[in-house]
């Protein structure tokens, strides 16, 4: 594959070009199992490469930390090399926790059956406005009480700390409940009429419900938030 610009052979199909300065694909999926990572390289809705990274997963130990840490490296080296607009995985929670922690991109979960159809259907459809503030400036509300300490903290911050969340506002605490479970738990509920959500955090039998104002702009699109937040959740072992 040549430069689209300037013409210069690029290595990888999908390269950024140091010659001229450009980018030769502007989103890279990655769909991840343990042993095997496939990489895809899009230029809008094209498909302009592809690739393999394999691995060999040792059970645990250190052995293991470092054989994850090495592959997850390789992965993201690749995306590195076409310094992409967006990054979307998908696959194994180990490796995309591994790769989230080497790059520093924003990276968007997508369902691990056909997530490259996934990401070019989502990148057909209007793109959703970025909140470019920190978490801590979009909780507020009423109810300054956060049930859980520390992790249900963390829950809320997870959240909002999402691109397309505008506002995380918690709700008054339910303890009337006969739950169980022990720790704290958090789950991200169907979106409404207006893309908007609401983040239930239990801890025991004590519910909060907080009410999560994203920037999508209707019920679909508002269910593309919410999948992204309970991943986001998952990966930090919160999700109910």
């Amino acid at each position: 594959m040549d430069c689209r610009r300037c013409g210069t052979p690029l290595r990888k199909p999908g390269d950024y070009c140091l010659v001229c300065d450009t980018a030769n694909c502007d989103a890279v999926v990655a769909a991840c199992d343990r042993d095997h990572a496939t990489l895809t390289f899009l230029d809008d809705e094209e498909v302009v490469g592809q690739t393999d990274i394999a691995t060999v997963p040792e059970e645990g130990g250190e052995t293991g930390v470092v054989e994850l840490r090495n592959f997850a490296g390789r992965i993201a080296d690749e995306i590195r090399r076409k310094r992409p607009e967006d990054v979307f995985v998908a696959g194994d929670h180990d490796v995309i926790r591994a790769v989230r922690a080497d790059l520093h991109y924003e990276v968007y979960r997508v369902p691990r059956e056909n997530p490259v159809e996934s990401v070019v259907e989502r990148r057909g459809d209007r793109s959703l406005d970025v909140v470019d503030e920190p978490a801590s400036e979009k909780i507020g509300g009423r109810h300054s009480t956060l049930i859980g300490d520390r992790d249900g903290q963390r829950a809320i911050r997870t959240v909002a700390d999402h691109p397309n969340v505008k506002k995380v506002i918690p709700g008054p605490i339910d303890a009337g409940g006969s739950g169980s479970r022990t720790g704290v738990r958090a789950k991200v509920t169907r979106a409404d009429d207006n893309g908007n959500l609401r983040l239930l955090i239990r801890d025991g039998s004590s519910v909060q419900e907080n009410r999560v104002v994203t920037t999508a702009m209707n019920r679909d699109t508002g269910e593309r938030v919410r999948a992204d937040l309970n991943d986001a959740l998952d990966e930090e072992e919160l999700r109910d």
